[in-house]
């Protein structure tokens, strides 16, 4: 048993509609879900991804109105990488600077071609030029982004850790993780060497403080299990090897466990099923407001404390602009 690689990554924003504008008008990924923090539904819960919001698409933010800004150091997924092709690294430099974006050229990482750049909350991001094309990946869905150059899916995310031996041995020993390439102080781990979302880089520095979580930073990190009888094994595995592992977590589009690996990333293992779909057609995602059933007597309550958003629908750069 081994997991099948990233599900989703969750991170924290500040103003939502700002958030909105820069995932979908910029970065051109869909707005899957438009819901609540289930555990604090004072709060959005965005979604973005691929036309059905396939796992290892997926990031996810929890927009906090005037939340501070947080600070990016160990015991975090500080980077958050995105695999695009190979032809498309000029395309999106010229594109980020349309927007306003200050974007740099990093060096080259295990042969590829990295740009960085920050969200406007501050969440530092990459793009990775790839040949190998996430196959699961569903780019049906209009964008102000051709489809030749559009983000496949989550490329080798950035764990940043202290002391990275106890982490790496639960990656490979425990989640089936392999040691695919090394350079200096960051290691590549993969479960399927050929699919960019199914990897992970490992930096280990001892010299660094640990992150403060806030605005401009990922809150977590969720890997795939195959379905509910891998997910409770899972479960069982790490409560036997002493993890605090939660019990099963029902939310809504996919079930959860949480547990802080050995650095103090927290990560999250979640089911594939039963998808961003359950509640409404795929046709209309995102455009509105979605409560699990918990929530739905207090709908008229909660949308008059959620602050107000709109979905915005661009044909190109110039209309899509962010405002």
């Amino acid at each position: 048993m081994k997991l099948r690689g990233i599900h989703h990554i969750t991170a924290i924003a500040g103003d939502p509609q700002r958030n909105l504008d820069f995932y979908t008008e910029c970065l051109g990924l869909r707005f899957v879900k438009r819901t609540v923090n289930f555990d604090d539904p004072s709060s959005y819960h965005f979604y973005f991804g691929d036309r059905i919001g396939t796992p290892g698409t997926i990031l996810t933010f929890f927009p906090w109105p005037g939340a501070r800004r947080g600070s990016r150091g160990t015991g975090q997924v500080t980077t958050t990488s995105f695999a695009v092709p190979q032809s498309s690294v000029g395309y999106w430099q010229d594109r980020l600077r349309q927007f306003h974006i200050a974007v740099e050229i990093a060096s080259r990482r295990f042969d590829a071609e990295v740009l960085r750049f920050a969200d406007p909350d501050g969440l530092l991001l990459e793009l990775i030029a790839t040949d190998t094309a996430n196959e699961e990946a569903d780019l049906t869905y209009d964008s102000s982004v051709p489809l030749e150059h559009m983000i496949r899916c989550f490329h080798a995310p950035t764990l940043e850790l202290q002391r990275a031996g106890l982490s790496v041995q639960l990656l490979t020993e425990v989640f089936g993780f392999e040691l695919v390439a090394e350079d200096g102080a960051r290691r590549r781990f993969a479960v399927d060497r050929n699919a960019p979302n199914k990897q992970v880089d490992v930096v280990e520095r001892q010299d660094t403080g640990f992150g403060h979580i806030a605005a401009g930073t990922v809150h977590h990190i969720a890997f795939r299990a195959a379905n509910d009888e891998e997910h409770r094994a899972w479960r069982e595995k790490l409560a036997e090897l002493g993890f605090g592992v939660t019990d099963v977590i029902d939310r809504q589009y996919f079930h959860s466990i949480y547990f802080r690996e050995p650095g103090g990333i927290l990560f999250e293992i979640a089911t594939d099923a039963p998808g961003f779909a359950i509640d409404e057609p795929i046709e209309t995602l995102g455009e509105g407001l979605k409560l699990p059933p918990q929530y739905e007597e207090h709908r008229g309550e909660i949308e008059r404390l959620l602050p107000p958003i709109a979905l915005q629908h661009h044909a190109n750069v110039e209309d899509a602009r962010l405002r």
